[in-house]
């Protein structure tokens, strides 16, 4: 439960007006329904007794039933306006979660950076999202209203009955309540998350499935995948089911509950109206208004049972805030006179100025893709024994750049780089808003600009993941989005691996002619000796 408050503050600071103004409407709306049935049941029962009692026709009918219909009109006008403002609060809540923990994941190293774009953890956190919906509208909200309404009712009811009959309602409700959600929230707590992870699971096997569809059937595992997807359904359903007893059992014990506190109000209004403390008409208020406070509890019961998801969501939320590593967003100070870009480490001694072109070059695993996210600042700096940087760029190391600010410097297209569903100009426009004429230049340096034309142009749409390019296609536009911002420094990891050699040439030129005065590092396993190279650096391992 404690894994809940951060997410509760963020939540409420988002948007606290709207959610104050939902949280009184709720409560209006729970004391209006009170007030409704309270006020109807001493109605019917005054105007029962003057019928029998032949004063009828003495009876003033017209303002208990102006009362009536005010607050029957009150509540549904009530309602309309709770639902609204908690709903577009929490929307609004919800999409600021969203954003927030996108600009801390964004802050993540390359690493971590990798390990998001998996399946697993992007449904993981769209999910985790989704659960915490819950947070305000089933839980915090209906558990404040119902508290609040619980102790007006017992002040009015002191007040217009008699102190029994408030303490009965009061102590019949609350502690009583409390011990049935207590126990609701103890046995859904575990199939509450179970039941959040075999629905992931399942998701995230079906669409595996149905992307690998084609070597599935080829590979003759139909038949195994499916019988998997049926028993990860079955154990799914299991723990559905496992929750939808404890509910159930909740709902039936929060009715007997409200059939004990209408008897037991039954009781000390028949008490009441015996010793000649009230009229009858007054006693018989109070089972009403008993009947009327099951609404302030009932809703409580779907938001109880989903504390385990809900917990178990906010914990890893919570977890992804904190281990991001929040940038400075405060300008640094950088030496003009100092080179663009220093590496000093044990491995390797490199100094790059505007302009120059470097190819560097290691055996597999020397640390030469390390290296290139170590400089753009997506993996921690290395640090000398003396306390020193091993990389400054602008005399500054990366790390202590505001993210903007390094972002507008330093370009990086890494051996794996990503395209989404949409246009190429989507594609090239992540980078920036560019005009036409500036990504048809960026697709020419690349040697793509026949290949996107003869698809349909700027607005041909890619699949999922870029799907609709060649492999050697779709790294060549990541490269033009990479220089299409015409960064100071350009690092390219393997930027002509899998391409021709007539193509990579092609390739290579037409990126240092689009950026003559960019310096360009280049990690390469082949064509280090091309002519646009001023010079080759070796890291050793």
């Amino acid at each position: 439960m404690k894994s809940l408050l951060p997410i509760v503050r963020l939540l409420i600071s988002a948007s606290p007006w709207s959610m104050a103004r939902g949280a009184l409407l709720a409560i209006v709306v729970l004391l209006m329904g009170a007030g409704l049935l309270g006020l109807s049941g001493w109605f019917i029962t005054a105007t029962g007794i003057a019928g029998i009692t032949g004063v009828g026709i003495a009876f003033d009918v017209f303002r208990p039933s102006a009362g009536v219909r005010f607050l029957a009109l009150g509540r549904t006008v009530s309602r309309y306006g709770e639902r609204l403002l908690t709903h577009d609060a929490t929307l609004r809540a919800l999409a600021a979660l969203r954003v927030t923990l996108l600009r801390r994941q964004s802050s993540l190293h390359s690493r971590a950076l990798a390990r998001l774009r998996s399946e697993a953890t992007l449904t993981r956190i769209v999910s985790d999202v989704d659960a915490l919906d819950g947070v305000v509208l089933r839980l915090l909200l209906p558990a404040l209203a119902a508290l609040i309404t619980q102790v007006v009712v017992f002040m009015m009811m002191g007040w217009l009955t008699d102190w029994w009959m408030a303490w009965a309602l009061l102590a019949g409700y609350l502690p009583l309540s409390g011990l049935i959600f207590w126990w609701l929230a103890q046995q859904s707590m575990v199939p509450s998350v179970n039941v959040e992870a075999n629905a992931q699971a399942l998701r995230r096997a079906a669409i595996d499935m149905l992307r690998d569809r084609q070597a599935v059937i080829l590979g003759g595992v139909l038949g195994q995948r499916e019988a998997g997807l049926l028993n990860m359904d079955s154990q799914s359903r299991q723990a559905a089911r496992k929750l939808d007893r404890a509910e159930r059992s909740a709902q039936a014990s929060i009715a007997f509950l409200v059939s004990v506190v209408a008897g037991l109000a039954l009781i000390v209004g028949g008490y009441l109206v015996a010793q000649g403390v009230v009229s009858p008409a007054v006693g018989g208020m109070g089972i009403f208004v008993a009947l009327a406070l099951a609404e302030t509890i009932l809703p409580l019961k779907r938001g109880v049972a989903e504390v385990g998801r809900m917990s178990s969501a906010a914990q890893r939320i919570n977890e992804s805030l904190q281990s991001s590593i929040a940038k400075t967003l405060n300008p640094v100070n950088t030496d003009p006179s100092a080179p663009l870009l220093v590496v000093n480490t044990g491995q390797l001694t490199l100094t790059l100025n505007p302009g120059d072109t470097v190819a560097l070059t290691g055996a597999s695993g020397s640390g030469k893709s390390t290296l290139l996210m170590q400089i753009a600042g997506l993996e921690a700096c290395p640090i000398q024994p003396d306390g020193s940087a091993s990389l400054t760029i602008k005399g500054v190391p990366p790390c202590d750049w505001a993210e903007p600010a390094l972002r507008k410097l330093v370009a990086v297209v890494p051996q794996r780089s990503t395209l989404i569903a949409g246009s190429i100009r989507d594609n090239l426009c992540l980078a920036r808003n560019a005009s036409d004429e500036l990504l048809w230049k960026a697709l020419t340096a690349v040697a793509l600009q026949q290949v996107i034309a003869e698809r349909g142009g700027l607005d041909a749409q890619l699949g999922e993941g870029g799907s609709g390019l060649s492999g050697g296609q779709s790294q060549r536009l990541c490269l033009a989005r990479g220089i299409l911002n015409r960064p100071e420094l350009l690092l390219l990891d393997e930027p002509i691996e899998g391409l021709d050699a007539q193509t990579a040439d092609q390739v290579l030129v037409g990126i240092r002619r689009y950026l003559p005065d960019v310096a360009i590092l280049a990690t390469l396993h082949r064509s280090a000796d091309h002519a646009v190279f001023d010079r080759q650096v070796r890291l050793s391992l």
